[in-house]
């Protein structure tokens, strides 16, 4: 018997991880899917656990604040940075090493049918994924420094110390997932609406 390389989604499609199809994909399963993922394998302060969702609406916010004026369909990127993750789950840095390349690659298929399912390139250009990259290492840091336990000068270490204008004030609160899955699909719909 052949194994199963599809994921059944709430929607009722079937996502096949080895040959995925943007018509496969959905923002209702990317939303509930990333709202129920846990980022830092969990280990997070606050009643709630930090979902891959919350995370991605920072990351968002934040490459709009690194990006002078950017245009809503590299908005959209930046929110859907991490959309994969609702299939695959978000593994910690050691572990996507130890896993090695068969991981990014599974990811790279993911996203570059998520990509064509919202009117996105394949494979954004390599300027814009540069600043999205930047956002997502501010967002680690705020994130490590105020609800994973590491102690600024630590985070600084793996993620770089994030410039003020950068980081700001923002204070970072973990919502219940179905409040973050909301928030995700209405943060979405305004960015759709806008590309």
């Amino acid at each position: 018997m052949a194994e199963r390389a599809w994921q059944r989604m709430l929607s009722g499609r079937r996502l096949d991880l080895l040959d995925p199809s943007p018509f496969d994909v959905e923002i209702e399963d990317i939303a509930h899917g990333l709202a129920f993922v846990a980022r830092w394998n969990g280990q997070t302060r606050g009643e709630h656990p930090y979902s891959v969702a919350e995370h991605s609406l920072l990351v968002e916010d934040l490459y709009g604040r690194i990006v002078p004026k950017p245009e809503p369909k590299w908005r959209l990127a930046a929110l859907l940075h991490d959309a994969p993750e609702y299939v695959i789950g978000d593994m910690i840095s050691p572990v996507k090493a130890a896993v090695g390349p068969g991981y990014a690659l599974l990811d790279a298929r993911l996203t570059r049918a998520v990509h064509i399912r919202f009117g996105l390139p394949a494979d954004l250009p390599k300027g814009v994924k540069v600043q999205i990259k930047r956002a997502d290492k501010v967002s680690a840091w705020l994130e490590a420094t105020q609800i994973a336990g590491f102690s600024p000068s630590e985070a600084n270490r793996f993620f770089g110390a994030p410039r003020l204008d950068e980081a700001g004030s923002l204070v970072l609160r973990p919502r219940p997932p179905m409040a973050v899955k909301a928030a995700f699909l209405a943060r979405h719909a305004e960015l759709m609406a806008a590309c």
